[in-house]
């Protein structure tokens, strides 16, 4: 995988969870720890003490735990980002399938879907509407099976919370 892309990647999901963007020394960190690098090491590259880098790199390992909703440590950062990277690909497709208009590279950034209001008068817009959103719901087990949370479904989808919840 290439770093560059790796680091905008996690750049992205980051700025769109926490509001948070990556530092410098966060990013060396991050291409120190893809590298095989020790933390002395990647300090001796930023120019800092092999402590700081090492309490940056434990606060940025956490913050990554938090955002993806897994443990994260040096030893499977490369394989949990290859990972999330993939299954965030692959969520633009399925997003894509599905006409959720609001989704933005791979992070569906709206908290609501934009919705119309239905004209009695014409049946067919409604029955459309049902069937999107039969699709919706048989995706949510598929997405399951991806290792997504219900939270991460929800926003994928434009699905509301308890209504995921809900669904078996």
């Amino acid at each position: 995988m290439d770093t560059a892309h790796i680091l905008q990647f996690v750049d992205e999901v980051l700025s769109a969870k926490t509001g948070k963007r990556l530092n410098d020394l966060q990013r060396k960190i991050i291409e120190g720890i893809l590298n095989r690098q020790k933390y002395s090491d990647i300090a001796d590259t930023y120019g800092c003490t092999p402590g700081h880098a090492k309490d940056v790199g434990y606060k940025l390992l956490q913050m990554l735990s938090d955002v993806f909703g897994e443990p994260i440590d040096k030893g499977n950062l490369e394989s949990v980002l290859e990972r999330q990277l993939n299954l965030n690909i692959n969520l633009v497709d399925r997003t894509n399938i599905f006409g959720n208009s609001n989704t933005i590279n791979y992070i569906n950034t709206c908290s609501e879907v934009p919705t119309t209001t239905p004209d009695k008068s014409q049946p067919a817009n409604l029955e459309a509407q049902r069937n999107n959103n039969q699709v919706k719901i048989e995706a949510v087990g598929k997405l399951r099976q991806l290792g997504l949370s219900d939270e991460q479904i929800a926003e994928v989808l434009g699905l509301a919370l308890e209504v995921v919840k809900q669904i078996d």
